[in-house]
């Protein structure tokens, strides 16, 4: 983890710290899924499509904000590893839904991410915590509960 350092300017600036922050969580996320062989993005493939027979590429793409350059190597490693497979859905249109394996991934992904996520939350100040997911939706435009 990168050093701060208490005289830093920048750890005044919103942004920065976001930033920081960020990429310290997606990188100690990365770090748990390695036992899974699975990327983040693999694992919020696998997430996204657990309970959907209709989610097309396109669609899975819309949500994560993944452009189709990036997505269609994504989904070829994913069904590669035997993790999804493709459905007709009608004559133009196919769904990703999951394999039994990816579902067996998928029971191992979430019980990981819950545990993260969980590790995450205990590190904010419990006054803190209601809070906490309500102003992260509010920089990405997202409604905010009242």
């Amino acid at each position: 983890m990168p050093r701060v350092m208490p005289d830093d300017p920048l750890n005044e600036l919103p942004g920065y710290a976001l930033r920081r922050a960020a990429n310290a969580m997606m990188a100690e996320l990365t770090a748990r899924l390695v036992p899974l062989d699975l990327r983040i993005s693999d694992a919020s493939v696998l997430m996204l499509i657990a309970e959907r027979t209709d989610m097309t590429s396109s669609d899975i793409g819309k949500v994560l904000d993944i452009q189709r350059a990036n997505m269609v190597p994504l989904l070829n490693r994913l069904e590669a590893a035997g993790l999804i497979a493709r459905k007709p859905i009608d004559r133009k249109s196919q769904a990703v839904v999951l394999t039994p394996e990816g579902r067996e991934r998928l029971a191992d992904t979430r019980a990981i991410v819950t545990c993260f996520e969980d590790d995450l939350m205990a590190r904010i100040p419990d006054e803190h915590r209601p809070h906490f997911l309500p102003a992260l939706r509010a920089l990405v435009g997202q409604p905010v509960d009242p």
